[in-house]
C-alpha cells in the first residue's frame, strides 16, 4: 500500500487493516489504529508506521481511545519466511527479553548487527525499541486488569528497573503507572474479580475480521489429549482449557468458544472494540475470544499470549484469504459458507511434532507414564506434556527417540524463528516420519500459511493460503 491507499483506509476507518499498519497525528503527537473513531486529520499532518513501535520511537504516544496497542498482530509476519519474519516471531515470543538481542541474532544465524539493519529498514525500529513497545503493553494488561504492585508489574512485564519501566509507560502513554490503573473500568464482579492476582490474568484476545470459532474447537476437542487439555460446554459455548510449559514456569489457560465483543473502554488486553457477537456497532466484522491465565510466574505473560495468538491463529489476515480463494470455482462456495476459517496452530511445537508422529492415544500414554504432575491439578489438567529431553532419555528407540533427541539436543528446532524449509528437510531425513506428519508438523508447530498433504494436488492459484483451503476442504469433508 502507498500513504495515499493508506490514508484512504484511515478515512474510511477500515479495520482489515488494524496491526498492518499505524498512522501518526504530527500536530497532536499522538498514534492510532487505521479504525480509529476519532476524526479524521488532515493529510499533511498524518505520516504512517509499520509498528507500534516505530512510532513510539518517533515521539508518538498511543492514543487512549482505539488502543493502538491491542490490535491483533499483522498478518505478514506468519507468511514471511525471511529473517525479518523470523524475528519478529521470535521477539514476539519474548526471545529479546529473555536472551537479548545476541541470543535472537544466534537463532536467527545473523550478526546483531544484521539483524538490526533488516529490521529497521523494514519495520521502522530495531529488535529492542519493538520489545520495548511489547514490554510496555504486557505491563499495561497487568496494571489494569490485576491487584499486583505496580513494582512487582514492572519486573514481570520484562523491564530491567522500576525506573525504564515509570519512564516507558509515560513515553507510550502519556500517563504514570497509577494514572493508568487509576484509568481503567472498576466496576462489575468480572472487574472484582480480576484484581485479585488468584484469580488469574483475564485477557482479550482480538482477530480482525470474522471469525469460525466453532471449526477450531471442534479440532481441538477431536485432539484434545486427557491430563493436558480438556474442552467442556456444549458445542457453541464451549471453554477450552490446558496446561502450559512456559520459559520461567507454568500455567493454565482457559479459553472460551463465544466470540465477543462490546462498546466503551476496555477493561483488559487485547481488545478489539468490537460489538456484540464478534462485530462493530458499526457493521464491521471483528472481535475477541475470551481468556484467563494462571501462570506460576507473571514473565511467562508475554510468551503465554503469543503461543495462544498462534494456537488460535488470531494474527491471520481472513480478508485477504477470502479474496483470493473465494474467486476459485471449487472454493467459492466453502469460503462464503465459513468466511474467517482459520489454520490453528500449536502452542507447543515440540508437543505438536510428538502428537503428530505418535497419534492420540500413544499421546495420552506419554503424558500419565513421563509428563510432570502439576503442583496444583485443575479439575482434569494434571500434567504438562512430557518435554522432549525427557522422551528421549526414556524411550530413546525408534522414530519417538529420533524426534525427542533432535528436538532436545537442538538438531531440529520448530520455534517461532525456525527456517520452515530447513525444519522440513530434517524432519524428512527421520525414521518413520512420512510426508503425511511432516506437512502437519509444518502447518501446525511452524504455522505454515501454505502447505498442502502430499498428494493433493492443490492449485497454484491458491497460494499462499493453501492451509486455509486444506482446512475449508476438510470442514466441508471433501478432503
Amino acid at each position: 500500500m502507498d500513504e495515499d491507499t493508506r490514508y484512504e483506509a484511515v478515512r474510511s476507518r477500515d479495520a482489515r487493516f488494524d496491526g498492518e499498519f499505524f498512522f501518526a497525528v504530527r500536530t497532536t503527537g499522538i498514534y492510532c489504529r487505521p479504525s480509529c473513531p476519532a476524526v479524521t486529520p488532515k493529510r499533511q499532518n498524518v505520516c504512517f508506521y509499520a509498528t507500534a513501535a516505530a512510532a513510539q520511537g518517533s515521539g508518538f504516544r498511543a492514543c487512549r481511545r482505539c488502543r493502538p496497542d491491542a490490535v491483533p498482530g499483522s498478518a505478514a509476519w506468519n507468511v514471511r519466511a525471511d529473517v525479518v519474519g523470523r524475528a519478529m516471531r521470535l521477539i514476539g515470543d519474548g526471545v529479546v527479553d529473555r536472551e537479548g538481542v545476541g541470543g535472537l541474532a544466534d537463532r536467527l544465524g545473523y550478526s546483531a548487527r544484521q539483524v538490526q539493519r533488516q529490521l529497521t529498514a523494514e519495520v521502522g525500529a530495531g529488535p529492542v525499541a519493538l520489545a520495548r513497545a511489547q514490554r510496555a503493553h504486557t505491563a499495561r494488561i497487568l496494571l489494569q486488569t490485576t491487584g499486583l504492585p505496580i513494582t512487582q508489574i514492572a519486573f514481570a512485564a520484562g523491564f530491567a528497573s522500576v525506573r525504564q519501566f515509570n519512564d516507558t509507560i509515560r513515553a507510550v502513554y502519556a500517563s504514570t503507572p497509577s494514572e493508568l490503573r487509576a484509568a481503567a473500568p472498576r466496576t462489575g464482579p468480572a472487574a472484582r474479580r480480576a484484581a485479585t492476582p488468584a484469580a488469574g490474568v483475564p485477557l482479550r484476545l482480538a482477530y480482525r475480521g470474522p471469525y469460525q470459532a466453532t471449526a477450531v474447537f471442534d479440532l481441538l476437542t477431536a485432539e484434545a489429549v486427557p491430563g493436558v487439555e480438556s474442552v467442556s460446554g456444549p458445542r457453541g459455548r464451549r471453554t477450552y482449557r490446558r496446561t502450559l510449559r512456559l520459559p520461567y514456569g507454568t500455567g493454565i489457560v482457559a479459553v472460551d468458544e463465544r466470540p465477543r465483543g462490546g462498546r466503551g473502554r476496555e477493561a483488559s488486553a487485547e481488545s478489539s472494540g468490537a460489538g456484540a457477537g464478534g462485530v462493530w456497532s458499526d457493521g464491521r466484522p471483528g472481535g475477541w475470544l475470551d481468556a484467563r491465565l494462571h501462570l506460576t510466574d507473571l514473565r511467562d505473560l508475554t510468551t503465554a499470549v503469543g503461543r495462544l495468538r498462534r494456537l488460535f491463529d488470531l494474527d491471520a489476515d481472513p480478508y485477504a484469504v477470502d479474496e483470493r480463494l473465494g474467486a476459485d470455482t471449487r472454493l467459492g462456495p466453502l469460503v462464503a459458507a465459513r468466511p474467517g476459517l482459520r489454520s490453528p496452530g500449536s502452542a507447543d511445537p515440540d508437543e505438536l511434532a510428538v502428537r503428530a508422529l505418535v497419534g492420540k492415544e500413544e499421546a495420552e500414554r506419554l503424558v500419565l507414564r513421563y509428563g510432570k504432575a502439576l503442583d496444583a491439578p485443575c479439575g482434569t489438567l494434571t500434567h504438562l506434556f512430557p518435554e522432549a529431553a525427557v522422551l528421549a532419555e526414556a524411550e530413546p528407540d525408534g522414530p519417538l527417540g529420533a524426534l525427542t533427541a533432535a528436538l532436545a539436543d537442538g538438531a531440529l528446532r520448530l520455534d517461532p524463528g525456525a527456517d520452515r524449509d530447513a525444519a522440513q528437510e530434517f524432519l524428512l531425513t527421520l525414521p518413520g516420519m512420512d510426508s503425511a506428519t511432516v506437512t502437519a508438523i509444518r502447518t501446525r508447530a511452524l504455522g505454515d500459511p501454505d502447505t498442502a498433504p502430499p498428494g493433493a494436488g492443490l492449485p497454484d492459484s491458491w497460494r499462499p493460503w493453501r492451509s486455509y483451503a486444506v482446512q475449508h476442504l476438510r470442514v466441508a469433508g471433501q478432503l
